[in-house]
């Protein structure tokens, strides 16, 4: 009994890093990899580098967006969910 009672303070600690920490950044990973299969062309979308831009073609990994420069080949990861998100609000 003592030595349960010697652990519990661990066991506790354990249990609010887990409900404060790990699952929402589980949820937080879940909620992107859901965002980046739900894209499609005609998106308007925001990178994490600050770039706006429209989706003009769709690839496993990849995307390929139109810009006021021209056209740039992109990971799906690049693309910024919170800022994303924001954009499309807005208008």
């Amino acid at each position: 009994m003592q030595q349960v009672q010697q652990f519990l303070p661990f066991i506790l600690m354990f249990v609010v890093i887990y409900f404060f920490m790990i699952r929402p950044q589980q949820k937080r990973v879940k909620q992107e990899k859901q965002f980046e299969a739900d894209i499609k062309v005609g998106d308007k979308i925001v990178t994490k580098s600050g770039i706006h831009a429209k989706i003009t073609e769709l690839n496993d990994t990849t995307i390929i967006i139109e810009t006021m420069a021209g056209k740039l080949k992109m990971e799906r990861s690049a693309i910024s969910m919170e800022l994303s998100a924001a954009l499309n609000k807005v208008k």
